[in-house]
């Protein structure tokens, strides 16, 4: 069920339910805000709450709230939610705690949050265990303590599980326009997907940042996604957590190579939602995004008046693959004009101090370098400290790019390689002239890079995961039939047990040919396999030492340019992982993968084989031949349809290695633990 949050997060009328600070907190936030709607208190004894009269009961209220804010006990809250559904109430925030988060330490926990949303029915709750959200647009704040935002015209979304994240995210000095800052709580009825889509619908957010402990709902990411990309606002994630569902069993390569948070890491590839790794990070990309939107690339230009600025901005950038185009004449000749013979021209570029406070030769300078085919023009300046130094020396600085910018109409940033010493007001002085202010330059790389990943085709909808079983382990010929029969090129193969059935087999199959010792996962590392290039009688003696009774022997596959891996393991929060990799001996030595879920679409096949550092063996080494890359994509398609087929009770598949050659990709080895 899709629930309409509208009158929730945008109300016209509040109602606060509850007499304690919390509940006071919420009135004084909304007065301080400047609210113009209406603030109804409601307790059954006190006179007023927050300096306003209160309402004894719900059914004395004047409406039906648009939202309301419940900050009593969780057995009240379940019996107040039901009232307020009854009464026609736009949506309600559940404060208490003691849900389903409490389960572990309380049986009746889970039961109470079942109570909870059949007491909610249609209306929409957040939480419950949540501070709810503040409303910057509008001054509607239906939250029960201190924050740090200010009223603003358009910016930014964010939605946080963490109550405690979202109160810190509040208290930024960056600059930062936050639209909404909305907490979710439990999730137990509307989760961070359906909040993202209601808040990015809002004509004035201009981004939506999401701080993410779990993923929850599939098909509401899938939803959240085409919404962003529909409206065209850019979604950026802070994913924290390491699933251990994930790896509940590891017997192939697979498992490890992808680890825990390939699932998650895939899921945000696949939603082109861009992942960081930290809240400073977080916040810069979304203050990118909204200033100046997505890049169309990774290259950029950086000036500053410092031959050491310029070289850890390129030594920085290397990480972020973030590169640095030459300058074109038109630059050249207008920073030549600017700057005079004795600055050396490139990019990035130390203009030195020669032209420090004159804002015109400045100007020039900066329209200059502006002029060049870089997706953003970064001015690196480090303010100096106001509580012990005077900053009006930095003045030229921000007049000249502001000048520069509305010249040019370019893409600029201004970024202080140190994260405090680009002050607030300087940063919202240049954000007002479009100029984004990044605090620190190895955070502003990284908020580049995000912006500039390329857009692809709409993914197919994601194989849901299915329920995880104790799965078991297949014999690999029985494996390799299965999979042969969607379509996966495997060696000629015969199946043996006793020496006689042994020698037959080997006749038969003729040398060179492999011999494997069946019931094994992982045969080579316990002498399960013997290559047989001598005739037969080697090969006999090999295979009766090894620990099994029962033989699979192969045709030999040779004249591979590399050997590949293809598995596949299933996340239960994510769907079905897909894992590339270098495969043969090389698999634990180079721990070369990349990963995606399935169903597939052609590029993200491609990228992952790209992303490879195997991949020039592939396109052929050095004269050497190229593997076909035609062979390998239906190898990879074939596990894929295998996987779409037999999803119920499947947990894992491993092919390694696919050796490819010229003109084939044959699975050599091939493992599957599945439950009929």
């Amino acid at each position: 069920m899709t629930y309409d949050l509208s009158r929730l997060f945008r109300p016209r009328s509040i109602a606060v339910i509850g007499g304690g600070a919390w509940c006071a907190s919420v009135i004084e936030q909304c007065r301080k805000m400047g609210f113009s709607g209406d603030l109804w208190p409601v307790h059954p004894r006190a006179a007023t709450v927050g300096g306003i009269p209160a309402f004894t009961r719900i059914e004395d209220l004047p409406n039906a709230p648009d939202a309301a804010f419940v900050g009593i006990n969780r057995e009240s809250t379940v019996t107040m939610i039901a009232k307020l559904s009854a009464s026609g109430a736009g949506g309600a925030v559940c404060f208490a705690s003691g849900f389903r988060e409490a389960q572990a330490e309380d049986s009746h926990a889970a039961d109470l949050q079942d109570s909870l949303l059949d007491a909610a029915g249609d209306m929409p709750i957040l939480g419950p265990n949540c501070y709810g959200f503040v409303n910057y647009l509008d001054g509607a704040l239906l939250w029960p303590d201190q924050h740090g935002g200010q009223s603003t015209d358009r910016g930014v979304a964010v939605v946080t599980q963490s109550s405690n994240i979202a109160i810190n995210l509040t208290m930024q000095k960056r600059a930062l326009p936050l639209a909404y800052v909305v907490t979710a709580g439990n999730q137990a009825q509307v989760g961070l997907a359906e909040i993202g889509m209601a808040l990015l619908e809002d004509e004035r957010v201009t981004a939506l940042g999401l701080h993410i402990e779990g993923v929850g709902d599939l098909r509401q990411f899938e939803a959240l996604s085409e919404t962003a990309r529909k409206l065209g606002k850019p979604i950026v994630a802070l994913k924290v957590g390491r699933s251990h569902q994930a790896r509940a069993a590891t017997v192939s390569h697979t498992a490890s190579l992808a680890g825990e948070d390939s699932g998650a890491e895939a899921l945000l590839n696949r939603l082109e939602i861009g992942r960081v790794d930290s809240l400073p990070v977080f916040l810069e990309t979304l203050k990118l995004l909204h200033v100046v939107g997505r890049l169309p690339d990774p290259e950029i230009a950086t000036i500053s008046c410092s031959g050491g600025e310029a070289s850890l901005a390129a030594d920085l950038a290397i990480a972020h693959e973030i590169t640095f185009p030459p300058l074109n004449a038109l630059q050249a000749e207008g920073l030549r004009d600017a700057l005079g013979p004795l600055v050396a021209l490139a990019n990035p570029l130390d203009y030195h101090t020669y032209i420090w406070r004159n804002v015109e030769a400045m100007t020039r300078c900066f329209a200059a370098m502006m002029a060049g085919t870089q997706s953003l023009t970064l001015l690196i300046v480090d303010f100096p400290r106001d509580d012990r130094c005077d900053p009006g020396d930095w003045d030229c600085v921000i007049a000249s790019s502001i000048a520069a910018k509305a010249q040019t109409g370019a893409r600029v940033g201004m970024v202080a390689s140190l994260p405090e010493l680009m002050p607030e007001s300087v940063a919202e002085q240049l954000i007002v002239a479009g100029i984004v202010p990044l605090c620190g330059l190895d955070e502003a790389l990284a908020a580049i890079r995000i912006a500039a990943r390329p857009s692809a085709e709409p993914p197919p909808p994601l194989l849901l995961p299915t329920a995880s079983v104790a799965p078991d382990l297949m014999p690999e010929a029985e494996a390799k039939r299965q999979l042969a029969l969607h379509g996966l090129p495997v060696p000629k193969a015969r199946r043996a047990k006793g020496k006689v059935a042994l020698t037959a087999a080997l006749r038969e199959i003729g040398t060179p040919a492999v011999v494997k010792a069946e019931g094994l996962a992982h045969k080579s590392e316990v002498g399960g396999v013997f290559m047989a290039r001598k005739g037969t009688g080697e090969a006999i003696s090999a295979a009766l030492s090894m620990p099994c009774d029962s033989w699979l022997i192969e045709e030999m596959i040779e004249g591979g340019v590399a050997e590949l891996l293809i598995g596949v393991v299933k996340d239960p929060a994510h769907g079905f992982v897909m894992t590339l990799a270098a495969g043969g001996v090389l698999t634990e030595v180079l721990k070369d993968s990349a990963s995606f879920l399935l169903p597939a679409t052609d590029a993200m096949i491609d990228n992952a084989l790209d992303k490879l550092r195997i991949a020039p063996l592939l396109r052929g080494y050095r004269g050497a031949p190229a593997g076909q890359r035609a062979a390998i994509l239906r190898a990879v398609r074939a596990v894929e349809d295998y996987v779409v087929a037999h999803a119920d009770g499947l947990e894992e598949i491993e092919i390694n290695p696919l050796i490819c050659t010229p003109d084939r990709a044959i699975a050599v080895d091939a493992l599957i633990r599945r439950k009929e």
